[in-house]
């Protein structure tokens, strides 16, 4: 029960910082932002894009994470 209440609050941040940042963030700048792990971030993007919350662009090696779905 721990790790989902761990999980939401995670997603709740990444969330955040991207509803502050409206070019996008990478997965770098994010672990800058929040006391999250580089793992963590990976496992949060992943669920939050699989569940249609953000999307990402490429841009040369980079993903740059956004909210919203679709691409």
């Amino acid at each position: 029960m721990t790790m989902v209440k761990n999980s939401n609050s995670s997603e709740k941040s990444v969330l955040k910082f991207l509803g502050k940042n409206d070019n996008g963030l990478t997965i770098t700048e994010l672990v800058s932002l929040s006391k999250f792990s580089r793992s963590t971030i990976r496992v949060v993007l992943a669920r939050l894009e699989g569940a249609n919350k953000i999307s990402f662009r490429e841009i040369g090696m980079a993903k740059v994470y956004v909210l919203g779905g679709g691409k």
